[in-house]
């Protein structure tokens, strides 16, 4: 069964690739998924591009596992040779933009949940959710989803990390900080120049640290990434506006992140959003203990996934290399998938 379920696994991947499925632009995708499903016999349900299933026997007195990827992707850079939306094997790699993020985790984790989708007598059940608008944290994606569903007691979420456990992700917290002063002629100098002022701020970004560092994600690290004013070299700007980008660790919340920002710096800060926290799960817990037993690694990851969405313990998992994420000619290997599902599938045996 696994072998069969393998095999078809990359041609769904293959399939995926083929068809476009920008953020927000997944009906193609979704419907090869649906049909995926149908073909294994598998109930399921869509919403909007989600479609998302429970194994056969679920038992609503038992604990719940989350298996969850997304089938969008974003639109291909400029640096593209291949045909990013026609999938290529060759030596051993599986070409096509959404290959490796996330389109071989995808499949992956399809390919398992079918593979335990009829067995009885599990000691959890089993959710599906291939999942749309990831990649632009859509309305319309896991968000969405999670109310719908049942109770999650904790999640993998597929995304590339060569099949190691990544145990917690750092928070996203972007922020719009404008530096106020007087314009004025720039031969007089009069009153207060906002660029010296965002200076000063970007400066306390630059050298400031947070006393808290974590055990897997390190330090929140803050990175002032945009700056704009001025239009004119003989007048003095106003107002001068910075982006910061901050990777919060899982020892803060975004909220605390932000009120230590406000309270150190003389610019007004506008946060965009608050709500993509960090991630994590216990160290202990008997998927990461499964895991290394299983002689995978585990790590804090710095990147950001749909683990964002989810309140309850997570981790991240999958075939694939995170650094062929978003980049020209992206691939996956074809072993990649092959080992992915039998990990898959282990290392749900050693609990389930």
């Amino acid at each position: 069964m696994k072998d069969r379920l393998t095999q078809r696994a990359k041609q769904l991947l293959m399939d995926l690739i083929n068809t476009q499925s920008f953020s927000g632009e997944e009906d193609g995708t979704a419907i090869l998924i649906e049909n995926f499903v149908k073909e294994n016999e598998i109930k399921y349900q869509r919403q909007h591009h989600n479609i998302w299933a429970i194994n056969k026997y679920f038992d609503k007195n038992k604990p719940s596992i989350l298996l969850n990827s997304h089938h969008d992707t974003v639109k291909p850079n400029k640096g593209y040779i291949r045909n990013p939306f026609k999938a290529e094997l060759s030596e051993g790699k599986i070409f096509g933009l959404g290959s490796n993020d996330a389109g071989g985790c995808l499949v992956s984790l399809l390919a398992c949940f079918t593979y335990f989708y009829d067995k009885k007598d599990l000691k959890y059940n089993l959710i599906m959710l291939a999942s749309a608008e990831e990649e632009n944290s859509g309305v319309h994606g896991i968000r969405y989803m999670v109310p719908l569903m049942p109770e999650i007691d904790f999640a993998i979420v597929g995304e590339p990390t060569h099949m190691n456990l990544a145990v917690a992700e750092k928070g996203l917290l972007v922020l719009d900080c404008y530096a106020k002063g007087e314009s004025s002629h720039a031969a007089h100098s009069r009153g207060i120049n906002s660029i010296y002022r965002a200076m000063d701020a970007i400066k306390w970004f630059e050298t400031y640290k947070f006393d808290k560092v974590s055990e897997t994600l390190n330090d929140t690290k803050m990175t002032v990434t945009q700056v704009d004013a001025g239009n004119q070299h003989n007048v003095v700007p106003a107002v001068c506006h910075f982006v910061v980008d901050v990777r919060v660790n899982d020892l803060y919340s975004n909220i605390e992140v932000l009120n230590i920002v406000k309270k150190n710096v003389d610019v007004e800060v506008k946060e965009r959003s608050t709500r993509l926290n960090s991630s994590s799960i216990p160290l202990d817990h008997e998927i990461v203990l499964a895991g290394k037993n299983m002689g995978r690694d585990i790590y804090g990851s710095p990147t950001l996934s749909d683990q964002a969405n989810l309140t309850c313990p997570s981790l991240k998992l999958g075939p694939g290399d995170s650094l062929r994420s978003h980049t020209a000619d992206e691939f996956i290997y074809e072993k990649e998938i092959d080992e992915g599902i039998a990990l898959y599938i282990e290392l749900l045996k050693n609990i389930l």
